[in-house]
């Protein structure tokens, strides 16, 4: 009965102090977003144990730094976070606050995924001296660059080869775990690319700046922003200015993240006769993007949606049809 009641106990600090006995032994990795989260749990598979800070519901500019973060923190074998000054306003202080030699910055436990991005890849870099009146403006350029998929394969990568470092040990499983993420990703970024051709040269407007990277990748044409610069709600008289920009350039679609409030783009959207597609800001924000592969395929399929094309899902279902049918 004492050794019952002492194993009781010990299971009940482990829990107090955020440690699962169930999980004993696993490379513990924090990370910033949980697109970088999915992306390391495809790698990391059943060796690992992933936590990210912010939710997909979450605007990462703007977290508390909460002590149960920097208490996660101090635990954490790994950090992984986006950079480009994307968690600027918080993640130092969670850095300072936990104590964790391992992922203070110049250690093999901090690793800032944006360190792989080619500089010709960074969107949006401002031209000289950048201030709050330019609005919420990164001078490393914009950090949201996972919303291309050509630049997750950099970065599953970047995080194979870190957690490889730390964790010698399961390196055969950790290559075979990268191998089938970045063959399953490029096999769908093609697809995609493929199905969603139509979409090119579409024109588009967004409410913020931060999708770039995804109408970059489908070559979208982006005409116009609603915000009066990027985290400053427009004024009247931008909103009209956008109005006539887009009836004057046949916007058929506005986009808004799902963290912000629509309620701006929806009064520009019911002007013009624009759809206004809500889009899933990060992995898990929305139903149907719960990794970073569903994240992508959604988000370019709800675009084919509303410009009124097939969805992919729908024309590889015809394309299946059709295969069937010259079979027989």
């Amino acid at each position: 009965m004492e050794f019952i009641n002492k194993s009781l106990i010990i299971i009940f600090v482990l829990l107090v102090l955020g440690l699962n006995p169930a999980i004993a032994g696993k490379l513990n990795i924090v990370t910033t977003l949980p697109s970088l989260a999915s992306i390391t749990e495809s790698i990391g598979g059943d060796y690992v144990d992933v936590y990210s800070i912010t939710r997909g519901a979450q605007d990462a500019h703007y977290i508390e730094a909460k002590p149960s973060y920097m208490v996660r923190l101090s635990k954490a074998d790994l950090l992984i976070y986006s950079g480009l000054e994307l968690e600027i306003g918080w993640l130092p202080l969670l850095i300072q606050g936990a104590r964790n030699n391992k992922v203070a910055v110049g250690s093999k436990g901090n690793l800032n995924a944006s360190s792989v991005i080619p500089v010709d890849n960074i969107l949006e870099k401002p031209h000289g001296e950048v201030d709050r009146s330019m609005g919420d403006v990164h001078p490393g350029g914009n950090p949201h660059y996972l919303l291309n998929p050509n630049n997750a394969v950099l970065v599953a990568d970047l995080i194979a080869e870190r957690i490889k470092e730390l964790d010698t040990e399961h390196k055969a499983q950790y290559n075979q775990n990268l191998s089938q993420f970045k063959e399953t990703l490029k096999s769908k970024i093609q697809e995609l690319e493929n199905q969603a051709s139509q979409l090119q040269n579409q024109n588009i407007v967004c409410y913020h700046v931060h999708w770039s990277y995804l109408l970059n990748w489908l070559k979208l044409n982006q005409k116009g922003y609603i915000e009066l610069r990027p985290g400053i709600p427009p004024t009247p008289k931008h909103k009209q200015e956008i109005i006539s920009l887009i009836k004057e350039n046949q916007v058929k679609v506005i986009i808004v993240s799902s963290w912000k409030e629509p309620a701006k783009a929806r009064e520009v959207a019911n002007a013009t006769g624009a759809k206004l597609l809500i889009l899933p800001g990060e992995v898990n924000a929305m139903k149907g993007s719960e990794s970073y592969i569903q994240w992508i395929e959604y988000m370019v399929t709800q675009l084919a949606e509303a410009y009124g094309l097939n969805s992919p899902s729908k024309r590889l279902r015809h394309r299946h049809h059709e295969r069937e049918r010259g079979q027989q």
